[in-house]
């Protein structure tokens, strides 16, 4: 039962056909992260290939380096630019009907990525990447937001997981469409790229029959009736009067304030609070080391004795998916506070066992056992807490006015953090070797600490209570926890927990 006992099922199968086809962009976001990794040394060819037949010498291995860095990295600049235009659409042109359009991107960067080999052309796959990645940070933003906007408050936190359990998916089926016997080989790895056309022509087909975000009708388009009719579907049930009165009561708020730009998210008391929370949540998963463990993880099985790395990781990303289901089936009784602290700790302890493990390798040949256990580990917490969290959290912190802003600046700093990680990590690790997970044990430790003190517990509450309890403490004075009541409800001391 929901709050208040209005409709007798939260979940419906049309909610549920709304969420699962916007959850395609999520998939499409996983995918296009791991679809490059699997046939490195097959493109790396093509690019030595190419330039052979175009300079008549082969390629030199700092330029290979050079080109094979920026056909991954310029994933994330790509994801960088879309994610901070999210709310120049979503406002515009509705949460759906962004969706939409957001696949345009996706059949340009299939076509040039797909045809790059036949066209003999390194540089249209790495714009195929760049477009893509444009799509996928628009994709960051539009479903968190639409799924968050369409959702009961029951079960709000088990619906915005299913963006991360998309991703993982994602990068589940391009770890297994990357083995060599399947399309991660010299003749097939352009359809191995170009299969993101597929996944965009399903949504494409399935979006014009979900309904647009309630909330975006009726307070950004003031079309009450067709907000009633499309949340009477939603819920199953014509009693919908409270869903109703809670999102007047917002957008009465709203007609009070002016537009909220993105300048205005850290000029303003009542929002400054929850966009540092909102951009240290998505810094405290791309900062988490997850990258890292992903990116040394072939090499730490190959040390282990694994025959077919490959299948290893494959079995580290079932490991990503199935306790990102975990986190699903507990985040409404948990928490999402709870949850993340539980997910940094682990981490950090796990971290600590890698770096041990890592370390005594080749004193200890039984530490490589312990080195594989602990990257399960490392996977698994990650994925009970900063996985899924930060992505959907972020649409709960702030009401329906400044929430485009608030997550295009949280996106392009999860961008921003993952660009940063996918630059730099090769030289660190080059630096500090076995010890360089010390430094993400220590960020894990900081980001534990701020999210204790200052991470609000979002469960249960409706985004006007939770906007409400910032306004109120922003107002409280320097000390923004100073009334102990305050304090426990904004930092979630549940006493059901």
């Amino acid at each position: 039962m929901t709050k208040g006992g209005l409709y007798p099922l939260p979940v419906t199968p049309q909610l549920m056909m709304a969420v699962g086809t916007a959850v395609i962009g999520s998939l499409q976001f996983g995918y296009n992260t791991g679809v490059i990794n699997a046939p490195q040394n097959i493109i790396e060819g093509f690019y030595n290939e190419t330039w052979s037949n175009r300079f008549s010498e082969p390629i030199s291995q700092t330029t290979l380096t050079a080109l094979w860095s920026l056909s991954v990295a310029i994933f994330s600049v790509g994801g960088m630019f879309g994610s901070f235009s999210v709310g120049l659409f979503v406002n515009r042109f509705g949460r759906r009907n962004s969706m939409l359009m957001a696949n345009v991107l996706a059949f340009i960067a299939a076509t040039f990525m797909g045809f790059s080999k036949l066209a003999a052309s390194f540089e249209m796959l790495i714009i195929g990447r760049f477009i893509v990645g444009l799509y996928s940070g628009l994709s960051t933003g539009f479903v968190p937001m639409y799924v968050e906007e369409i959702s009961p408050t029951s079960v709000r936190g088990a619906l915005g997981t299913l963006h991360q359990l998309g991703v993982v998916i994602g990068i589940l089926m391009a770890q297994i469409f990357g083995i060599e016997s399947i399309m991660g080989n010299a003749s097939l790895w352009p359809l191995l790229l170009g299969f993101t056309l597929l996944p965009a022509v399903l949504q494409c087909a399935l979006l014009p029959f979900c309904p647009e975000s309630p909330r975006y009708l009726l307070i950004n388009c003031n079309e009450e009736s067709k907000a009633r009719s499309v949340l009477m579907k939603l819920r199953g049930t014509e009693e919908v009067s409270e869903d109703m009165q809670e999102m007047r009561e917002e957008s009465q708020k709203m007609m009070r304030e002016k537009k909220v730009t993105i300048p205005d998210l850290f000029r303003s008391p009542t929002y400054r609070h929850p966009i540092f929370v909102a951009i240290m949540l998505q810094l405290s998963q791309q900062l988490s080391g997850i990258n890292a463990v992903f990116y040394y993880s072939t090499g730490i099985f190959e040390r282990a004795g694994v025959s077919q790395p490959v299948y290893a990781t494959i079995g580290a990303g079932v490991v990503n998916t199935v306790f990102t289901v975990v986190s699903l089936f507990v985040v409404e009784r948990m928490g999402r506070r709870p949850l993340h602290l539980i997910g940094l700790m682990g981490m950090a302890v796990s971290a600590v066992f890698l770096t041990i493990a890592m370390a005594l390798l080749d004193q200890l040949r039984w530490m490589s056992y312990v080195s594989i256990a602990a990257i399960f580990s490392f996977v698994a917490f990650f994925e009970i807490g900063p996985g899924p969290i930060p992505w959907f959290i972020v649409a709960e912190l702030f009401s329906q006015g400044p929430r485009p802003a608030a997550i295009a600046v949280a996106g392009f700093s999860n961008w921003s953090a993952n660009f940063l990680v996918g630059m730099c990590f090769q030289y660190v690790e080059q630096l500090c070797g076995p010890y360089v997970f010390i430094i993400f044990i220590v960020l894990l430790l900081g980001f534990f600490v701020f999210t204790y003190f200052k991470v609000p517990e979002t469960k249960g509450r409706t985004f006007d209570e939770i906007a409400a309890s910032f306004r109120q403490s922003a107002g409280a004075g320097s000390d923004k926890y100073s009334a102990p009541e305050e304090f426990s409800t904004l930092r979630g001391d549940d006493p059901d927990l």
